[in-house]
């Protein structure tokens, strides 16, 4: 290949509105390789048909979208183009939904640093909090140590999981939680835990047994005990609203002059798949000494 017929960096970075270092990085990454390069000095060659690609690379890095997502894309476009443009637009959604969260999140921080007494109150109500006595219950769950980002994924399917070997297990007896034996959140990564309560402890044993290697279910039992909750909606079962809902369960329990006997749980009552936005679907809770 002749480099006369091709484009340096300098004048390809130009055409493509990235800058050389951008490129350099981009052909380290495998996202954008040059179509020659000198083997004595190291010179980067490109076609132009390269520029088209190489803006579109400029363009969705505007959107902050990671390199790995871009490549995605770009890949997808040789193939098929309204697989990319669904790419795109998935990608996008996420966007949204996670600015959605960050400007809920604003007018919480606000809220504290302004002195009131929770962010929250003014957008989501006041919460109502409550006690509730539990009876003993024999727990199949699945612990994993994750991030917050993670996190919904993983309750999905470690709680799908579980409700699958209750079914061999005399079926479920409680609604399924969650247990938060450390804080999730993007520095911390918990573990959090998964739980079903299930009627037969040993089908329990068996089944945990057989599948605690992969997926790291044991069983245990819980005993009675008293739990403060507050109940949530499904919208509010997304960051930070939940951080208000238990922010106020913890100041209820300070105010009564209780004591917190065991780590903070999500109980989930309802079918969240059927559940509409503003439909009850969650309990957050603190068991406490009866």
């Amino acid at each position: 290949m002749d480099p006369d017929d091709l484009l340096t960096i300098g004048a390809f970075a130009a055409r493509a509105r990235l800058s050389a270092k951008a490129l350099r990085l981009y052909d380290r990454l495998g996202l954008l390789t040059p179509a020659y390069v000198d083997e004595v000095n190291g010179y980067r060659y490109y076609r132009a048909d390269q520029v088209e690609p190489a803006r579109l690379v400029a363009l969705l890095r505007r959107l902050d979208m990671p390199l790995a997502r871009i490549t995605e894309i770009v890949d997808a476009v040789e193939l098929d183009g309204a697989s990319a443009a669904d790419r795109l637009a998935a990608y996008w959604a996420g966007a949204e939904e996670r600015f959605a969260s960050q400007r809920t999140l604003v007018a919480y921080l606000r809220g504290r640093l302004s002195g009131r007494e929770s962010g929250m109150d003014e957008t989501y109500g006041k919460f109502v909090v409550e006690t509730v006595d539990t009876a003993p219950q024999v727990l199949l769950t699945q612990s994993r140590h994750t991030l917050a980002d993670e996190l919904p994924a993983w309750i999905g399917a470690s709680l799908g999981r579980l409700e699958e070997g209750a079914a061999v297990c005399g079926g479920t007896t409680g609604a399924p939680f969650v247990v938060y034996h450390s804080e999730v959140s993007m520095e911390s990564d918990g573990p959090a835990e998964s739980c079903v309560p299930v009627a037969d402890e040993s089908a329990a044993g068996a089944w945990a047994a057989e599948h605690g290697r992969a997926w790291e279910t044991k069983v245990r039992v819980e005993p009675a005990g008293r739990l403060v909750y507050t109940r949530i909606s499904k919208a509010q079962v997304a960051h930070p609203q939940i951080i208000a809902a238990f922010e106020a369960v913890e100041r209820w329990i300070a105010e009564h002059g209780l004591e917190v006997t065991g780590p903070c749980r999500e109980i989930y009552f309802a079918d969240w798949d059927a559940a509409g936005p503003e439909d009850p679907v969650c309990d957050v809770a603190f068991p406490v000494a009866s």
